[in-house]
């Protein structure tokens, strides 16, 4: 298992992650033994949304005696109310369902915090003034939450968390299908049918991405299969059927991402899932089934896959690619991007312009164009 920084939090998580929802669909003793059997598989951060009794009881269950070894997402605003499922900003109910956690989990803190799904303006207005706001952050002076982080699927209210200073990680849903859509309020038109007119990344979400990474807040990734939809040509977007390895490493190619978070029914699905560490580069090759794609293109976006490689110049291409384009995003290029670019061991001043490169790009892309451009920017 590989792991990445999550931001600023600095934490080590797993690239593959562990998403709870399906848990209370076993039996109790089944689903803790995926827990501990997906930590002895490397896995070590794990998202709880849930706020049913049944689920945060097997999550506790499964770290028994290995909670140092996990990283929790455990959200405040999510509630059990009459039995059911509620998300409120009411604080007649949200410390209550966050105690709840602590003591179903059999833990004294939770290390990600996360403002429970905020998609619409109004519901961020609510959550972001008044009591809401001021007990999540009195969770974290007093230690029970270890980082503040919020999750959405809307990425104009992904900027507006990143732009607080204070939220340090996002739970946002990525996947091919989701990236052309346009920023919503309502999830359900993000699983409707998708206008044949609709290619590429919407810059919204692209500059969501470069914006995260250049702020160093991290993101995890939930529905990162589409719901499934993407395994199925029949219901895919894009008319052809990507594979779960496929959907894994677009979600990871994003800048800012750290981790894909999974969920799980059996051991053999877990296993499916951590065989991505070991898959070639053509087994997880998302470019060229979006560029063959008969309904959808990303045509003249580079979405940083690395099918350029190799350079005669060794130039890491989709690096120099990224940070050019977290650069172009503000008037003048931020100290941090520049450090990182100087850092590299090769920049694009050394491309001769061949462009073999170019000529292995699924989607078109003007590399050495690119590359001139980045020499110019940078000064090297």
């Amino acid at each position: 298992m590989k792991y990445r920084k999550l931001g600023k939090t600095g934490l080590m998580i797993s690239e593959i992650g562990f998403g709870g929802e399906w848990l209370s669909h076993h039996e109790e003793e089944e689903a803790v033994e995926l827990i501990r059997y997906a930590g002895e598989k490397g896995i070590n951060i794990i998202d709880c949304w849930m706020p049913d009794p049944k689920s945060r009881d097997i999550i506790g269950r499964g770290m028994e005696g290995r909670r140092e070894k996990w990283f929790v997402q455990g959200h405040i605003g999510s509630t059990w109310q009459d039995g059911q499922y509620v998300r409120t900003r009411d604080m007649k109910y949200v410390p209550a369902a966050f105690e709840d956690i602590l003591e179903r989990m059999k833990t004294d803190y939770i290390d990600l915090g996360m403002i429970h799904y905020i998609d619409a303006e109004e519901d961020w207005e609510n959550a972001m003034n008044g009591d809401f706001i001021r007990y999540v952050h009195a969770l974290k002076d007093q230690g029970l939450i270890r980082h503040i982080g919020l999750s959405t699927h809307n990425p104009k209210i992904a900027k507006k968390a990143i732009e607080t200073g204070f939220i340090e990680m996002l739970l946002f849903s990525i996947n091919p299908a989701f990236d052309m859509h346009p920023a919503t309020e309502d999830l359900d038109l993000m699983f409707g049918e998708y206008d044949a007119g609709l290619s590429g990344i919407d810059p919204e979400r692209a500059a969501l991405y470069r914006l995260a990474e250049e702020k160093e807040v991290g993101i995890t990734v939930m529905k990162g299969f589409f719901g499934g939809r993407l395994f199925d040509e029949k219901s895919s977007p894009f008319g052809t059927a990507f594979t779960p390895a496929q959907c894994l490493h677009y979600a990871l190619t994003r800048p800012g991402v750290s981790s894909v978070l999974v969920g799980y029914d059996t051991k053999e699905q877990i296993d499916a899932a951590v065989s991505y560490e070991t898959a070639s580069d053509e087994e997880k090759d998302y470019a060229s089934v979006i560029a063959s794609a008969p309904l959808h293109s990303y045509m003249g976006q580079c979405t940083y896959c690395g099918h350029c490689r190799p350079c005669p110049m060794d130039i890491d291409i989709a690096m120099v690619n990224k940070f050019y384009d977290l650069a172009v995003l503000k008037p003048e290029v931020p100290e941090s991007v520049r450090a990182h670019y100087q850092a590299l061991p090769v920049t694009a001043a050394s491309c001769i312009g061949c462009r073999s490169c170019e000529t292995r790009c699924p989607f078109g892309v003007g590399i050495a164009e690119r590359m001139e451009k980045t020499a110019e920017l940078f000064g090297c």
